[in-house]
């Protein structure tokens, strides 16, 4: 997700979607460790979205 499309929704909506990835990068590392997953760079980059959302949020909550 860009940052755009992540300024685009609500708090409310942000939240959910940090859990949701939360539980997806959870699931990668259980992948990991039973030597399953083909695109190791995928934990990477779902690291990235989660710090990306994490940053609107707090912007979010700055601003009001």
């Amino acid at each position: 997700m860009k940052a755009k499309e992540l300024r685009s929704k609500n708090k409310q909506e942000l939240m959910k979607s940090v859990e949701d990835l939360r539980k997806k990068l959870s699931d990668l590392r259980f992948t990991i460790a039973a030597n399953r997953l083909k695109n190791v760079k995928e934990v990477s980059n779902t690291k990235k979205i989660i710090a990306r959302t994490m940053t609107i949020i707090s912007e979010l909550e700055k601003k009001s």
